[in-house]
């Protein structure tokens, strides 16, 4: 598909309605983590550099089309103002006179903060008519917010298809990082893909054998394949209700030569909480009363072995219990081969989801990897192969 960037639109004098995802956590009234807000920066800035005037629209919390005090966005205005180093002007709705008036009440170099788009029913339902109301407030519509990019709502759809429209940086950035990993990467492409459940990630693992040279399949959904193979897992998790589903990917891989790499020795322990005692053991070899919660050091070796081979990798979930030591050993080995790689310039490196970004930090891996996605559903639907609205209507 083709978009426009901020660079292909003018803005000069332009009132540009910037969708944006300040979600951000709070606790006691504060604002406990800005990454959100501090997202939007460079999109905000190139903005007001190139003579236009910056309306943020965003939702927060959900408020199911009612208005809902304690998820006014009007709490986190003095963390957007310390972010931004800006005077945020506040709008007590996101459409109609009261949005109007701050927009006119703003000065040169300020920024416009409109409230919650949840607050109307007609956000989550796509509704035209509510759009059409956002729309008369400005000039020109970028959509900044990846991570909300996968709902078809009033801000992020049909907003798009009523101004003239681009992508912000965040935005941008994103949709560079996703192209390269998937859309048209340089190869071979190895995904690591871990989690609980083979259930929650059909559509991914489905889509991923077609679309990669080598799929590794780590955490709990690796104990599900293992169990689909004749291997007993004692009373590790496992969805055993699973095992023909996950046969089916196993031979959809091999019918595409995608290459699955499953643990060929395993972390074992008796019971699931941290510097439990546990020893290494041969996959075939878990007793009855055991726990796999964590992928062995021959894993890894052959893991980082393939990731040698690869010129781009992908990369969404963990491949143990990383949030419990020891158990986090080979999600940290291979995060930090993969950072020791892309550091080189050998590898092309994106990744995403929640779990994920913790777990590179966690490994102190983050800042090496080429991109990673603050985008928790859009990045998987994005990795499942799915159309997702937000991109779809910004398309020129």
């Amino acid at each position: 598909m083709a978009w426009n960037s901020l660079d292909d639109v003018a803005l000069a004098g332009k009132v540009v309605l910037t969708r944006v995802d300040i979600n951000v956590p709070m606790e006691d009234g504060k604002v406990t983590d800005a990454t959100r807000i501090e997202k939007i920066v460079p999109t905000v800035e190139d903005i007001i550099a190139r003579g236009g005037k910056v309306v943020l629209l965003a939702h927060f919390d959900r408020p199911k089309g009612k208005v809902v005090p304690e998820m006014s966005l009007s709490r986190i205005v003095p963390a957007v103002e310390a972010v931004l180093k800006r005077k945020v002007v506040f709008g007590t709705d996101c459409v109609g006179a009261a949005a109007q008036t701050a927009i006119a009440a703003s000065g040169p170099g300020e920024v416009v903060l409109l409230e919650n788009t949840r607050f109307h029913a007609g956000e989550e339902k796509n509704d035209p008519a509510l759009a059409a109301d956002m729309a008369r407030l400005g000039d020109v519509y970028v959509n900044d917010a990846f991570s909300a990019a996968h709902r078809a709502h009033a801000s992020t759809e049909a907003l798009a298809r009523l101004l003239p429209k681009a992508a912000g940086r965040l935005m941008e950035a994103e949709l560079k990082a996703l192209d390269a990993a998937l859309g048209n990467p340089a190869r071979p492409v190895m995904a690591v893909v871990g989690g609980a459940k083979v259930s929650t990630k059909l559509e991914l693992l489905g889509n991923l054998v077609s679309k990669v040279e080598h799929l590794v399949i780590g955490g709990g959904m690796a104990n599900t394949f293992l169990v689909a193979q004749g291997i007993e897992v004692g009373k590790s998790l496992a969805e055993r209700d699973m095992a023909d589903t996950a046969r089916e990917i196993l031979a959809k891989a091999k019918e595409a030569g995608c290459k699955i790499h499953l643990p060929v020795d395993v972390v074992v322990a008796h019971e699931f909480k941290a510097n439990a005692p546990s020893s290494i053991m041969v996959v075939t070899a878990c007793p009855a009363d055991g726990m796999i919660l964590d992928a062995g050091s021959e894993t890894v070796a052959r893991i980082k072995a393939a990731m040698s081979q690869c010129a781009t990798l992908i990369w969404n979930g963990p491949l143990g219990a990383f949030e419990l030591t020891p158990f986090d050993a080979a999600t940290n080995a291979t995060a930090k081969e993969a950072a020791r790689l892309t550091a080189a310039g050998h590898l092309i490196s994106v990744a995403g989801g929640g779990d994920t970004v913790a777990a590179l930090n966690q490994a102190g891996a983050a800042d090496d990897f080429t991109f990673i996605s603050t985008a928790g559903g859009a990045f998987l639907e994005w990795m499942e192969g799915k159309v997702l609205p937000g991109v779809a209507a910004l398309n020129v």
